[in-house]
């Protein structure tokens, strides 16, 4: 059903049942994912958040850092949770590349959207790090804008839980799933899918979302075979 996609996967995704850092094992059972995927034919694009090592906005709340420096700073982790990323996918024989937002091409491309482009062509997967590379801006928001830019047809955000819930179904056991949304729900009843940024960006560019259970082996693929898993979030119904 899809063509090319842009995989969206917090930082906290990558901890497994860690506190803190990276879970190879994770690391593992996702390359194996993105590697079954791409030999459908299907381009891939990554962008991870660095919450598993900082949180940019928390840090600035509890201990005072300049919220620009904080962000910055959480940009860097996101650089780590891409080479990461880059070291497992090659191991298993992906080919990919690691486009950043900050400058540091020792250890990644700088990020040239018709680069990116090509690398996507050339049946690679491209790891964008760094957000887009200016602070009060979240990953999803660089997600989005990534997405519109390589025109992805759609944004696969990878979660901890099986679709949007009205609340949080960790805490509530009677939360109840959606299985559709409009980008309008989404905003007016303050669902925790994406930032309000991201998701204004994918209603003005009609750009769906689908979220889904990453846990769940093989969900990546049945999301791009057109399978109904998740909730889907779109325009008007």
């Amino acid at each position: 059903m899809y063509r090319r996609i842009l995989l969206k996967l917090s930082g906290e995704a990558l901890m497994g049942r860690q506190a803190y850092g990276i879970d190879d094992g994770i690391l593992a059972a996702l390359s194996e994912e993105v590697r079954d995927v791409g030999s459908l034919g299907v381009q891939i694009a990554l962008v991870v958040g660095g919450g598993n090592i900082f949180r940019g906005i928390q840090t600035s709340r509890e201990y005072g850092i300049d919220r620009a420096s904080a962000d910055y700073m959480g940009m860097l982790a996101t650089v780590i949770n891409s080479l990461a990323l880059q070291e497992r996918l090659e191991r298993d024989g992906v080919m990919t590349r690691v486009l950043s937002a900050i400058e540091m091409r020792s250890i990644a491309e700088p990020y040239i959207r018709r680069r990116a482009l090509r690398h996507l062509e050339k049946g690679r997967v491209v790891i964008f790090a760094a957000g887009t590379g200016n602070p009060y801006f979240t990953t999803d928001t660089a997600a989005a804008l990534r997405a519109m830019e390589i025109n992805a047809e759609a944004i696969l955000k990878a979660t901890r839980v099986d679709g949007v819930y009205d609340k949080d179904p960790l805490v509530h056991k009677k939360a109840r799933k959606f299985k559709e949304l409009t980008y309008i729900d989404v905003l007016q009843r303050n669902l925790k899918v994406m930032d309000a940024t991201a998701i204004s960006l994918c209603m003005d560019n009609n750009l769906p979302i689908i979220v889904f259970d990453l846990a769940k082996r093989g969900n990546i693929r049945r999301v791009v075979l057109g399978e109904k898993i998740g909730t889907v979030v779109r325009g008007g119904r």
